[in-house]
């Protein structure tokens, strides 16, 4: 291994299929947030949609509006669920702030909900908590549900759906990492009333930047286009009624998404294969715990491979490891788990902490949490490893000897 080869934790491989869109684009004006590859980056994933969701009643009603980022698929989805400001919002609490901030947009306030440790998602249990305690102390029912899929792991959504649905909460599902994953069989991104996926830089697919808002009819698709392209009625002249949005995608980013369309399923196939090459590497590795599937219910698209480092794991350099840095804080990585990233990134391979609960970020400091301590523990002993396109066999040969020279 060169080192000057650095191995990066997750890159959505490029070829030369996305630039003859890009160059139909330019050739055609089409430079715009609208446009033939937008249109046709919607039905590919429709196409997608349908082939691999096998109940053809739930798949072939909906429609899928593309949009310039996976937040702004969110957004738009909780808008059409009816948030509005003053309401609250259910939300995973291990997640990216993307699944959460969209709901402060709003005016709304998230109510935070910790994970079981299984998938490391939305608690079922603790979530029908929450609603309940929500109820008796506001005296209103939480207006919308926001679960997320972890790295492409399946949440327990018929758990999930069967608690929402008996309070008549609708789900917004934050698929964003988690396209081709599915649940007892089901799309991730499909049991909702929306669902997002992204095609951000990092994802299994990209569009340099980019998202898909699943949406459960025609309908709210045309309602969610309204509000993506600055809610402009249809008269001569700019007429607005209400405040929109300008989420589009470009015609030039869904030229990319339609030349990745191609290769998403081989995309699919090499992170599972990788995760696979983990899981027997690791079983000979005394302190270092893979996070695999709880079951063949949860079919996961492994976008990132995680694993965590048990707490009297030592690694080279974890006593001074945070001697140098400013800014301390009361949940963080364990040291271990921070001396083991050092070490890794010294050797030219990229690995990152899990993210950091939202009931431990500042921002979230007054939001309401129910907690029970499983993402705090997963944050401080979680780390992600390369898993992308381009991440080789050998690279992860090179991997795991890498952490083996590293344990002390």
């Amino acid at each position: 291994m060169s080192n000057n080869k650095r191995i990066y934790l997750c890159l959505a491989h490029m070829s030369g299929r996305e630039m003859n869109y890009i160059n139909e684009a330019f050739e055609q004006n089409w430079v715009v947030p609208l446009g033939p590859n937008v249109d046709g980056f919607e039905r590919d994933l429709e196409e997608f949609m349908n082939v691999e969701e096998p109940s053809p009643e739930t798949s072939s009603q909906k429609r899928i509006v593309a949009l310039s980022s996976g937040t702004a698929a969110v957004h738009a989805g909780l808008i059409d669920v009816g948030v509005r400001a003053g309401d609250e919002v259910i939300c995973q609490s291990l997640t990216f702030c993307a699944s959460v901030n969209p709901v402060v947009y709003l005016g709304a306030r998230p109510v935070l909900v910790d994970s079981e440790p299984a998938t490391w998602n939305l608690s079922p249990d603790l979530m029908e908590e929450a609603i309940k305690d929500r109820i008796r102390k506001t005296g209103r029912t939480p207006k919308a549900i926001v679960p997320v899929h972890l790295y492409g792991m399946p949440a327990e959504m018929d758990r999930i759906m069967e608690i929402a649905d008996r309070y008549d909460i609708p789900v917004m599902e934050d698929a964003a990492e988690a396209i081709g994953s599915k649940y007892k069989g089901q799309l991730c991104g499909t049991f909702g009333r929306y669902g997002v996926w992204s095609f951000n830089g990092n994802k299994m697919i990209t569009t340099s930047g980019g998202g898909a808002l699943i949406c459960p009819c025609e309908e709210s698709k045309r309602n969610a286009i309204y509000y993506a392209t600055q809610a402009k009625l249809p008269t001569p002249y700019y007429q607005h009624e209400v405040i929109g949005f300008n989420y589009r995608l470009s015609n030039i980013c869904a030229g990319i998404g339609r030349g990745q369309m191609t290769v998403l399923r081989d995309h699919i196939a090499h992170h599972r294969h990788i995760q696979a090459l983990y899981e027997e590497s690791f079983a000979h590795i005394e302190g270092i715990e893979v996070h695999v599937r709880p079951s063949d219910a949860f079919d996961s698209n492994y976008w990132l491979c995680t694993i965590l480092l048990d707490e009297h794991l030592h690694v080279m350099g974890q006593e001074t490891v945070y001697d140098a840095v400013e800014i301390r804080t009361d949940c963080e990585p364990n040291a271990n788990v921070e001396a083991m990233r050092a070490f890794l990134d010294k050797k030219g391979i990229e690995a990152r902490p899990l993210w950091k609960p939202m009931h431990k970020q500042p921002v979230y400091k007054d939001a309401p949490a129910y907690v029970n301590g499983v993402s705090e523990s997963l944050f401080r002993r979680g780390m992600c490893l390369p898993s992308g396109p381009c991440v080789t066999d050998e690279d992860v040969h090179y991997i795991i000897e890498s952490i083996k020279e590293a344990i002390r």
